[in-house]
């Protein structure tokens, strides 16, 4: 086997192994509660950017967003989300009926890393 096809092997045996790590969420159940949102990432393995914000899954569809800068105080935001087809589907700007879809890529009861249309987030349940 030459080095270009071990090269396509190693690269194809990464990309399964990445696509087969998402977790499929059941319900809505999966993901209530409080979770800090402690970084964002272009990148799920890229730099990043540490975040002062609390989502609040709640029973009913809505996402409540806090953000927190020493600078402005605190801003809240009621977002609605459901749960489809084993994603997290949630509003992206408040009062915009504009969704985006965002993969859990890993969680445990603890921690919930996912992935939505532009940014990767790494949560931590409070």
């Amino acid at each position: 086997m030459g080095i270009a096809q071990k090269m396509l092997v190693l690269l194809v045996a990464g990309f399964l192994s990445h696509a087969s790590a998402e977790v499929k969420l059941d319900s809505a159940a999966d993901v209530l509660g409080v979770w800090k949102v402690d970084a964002e990432a272009a990148k799920y393995d890229g730099e990043k950017k540490a975040l002062q914000v609390v989502w609040e899954f709640k029973e009913g569809g809505i996402l409540k967003t806090v953000s927190k800068d020493p600078r402005t105080s605190s801003f809240e935001v009621d977002l609605s989300y459901s749960i489809e087809d084993g994603m997290i589907k949630k509003q992206s700007v408040p009062g915009r009926q504009k969704f985006e879809t965002c993969a859990v890529l890993k969680k445990t009861a603890s921690s919930m890393d996912i992935k939505c249309t532009y940014l990767y987030f790494f949560l931590t349940k409070q």
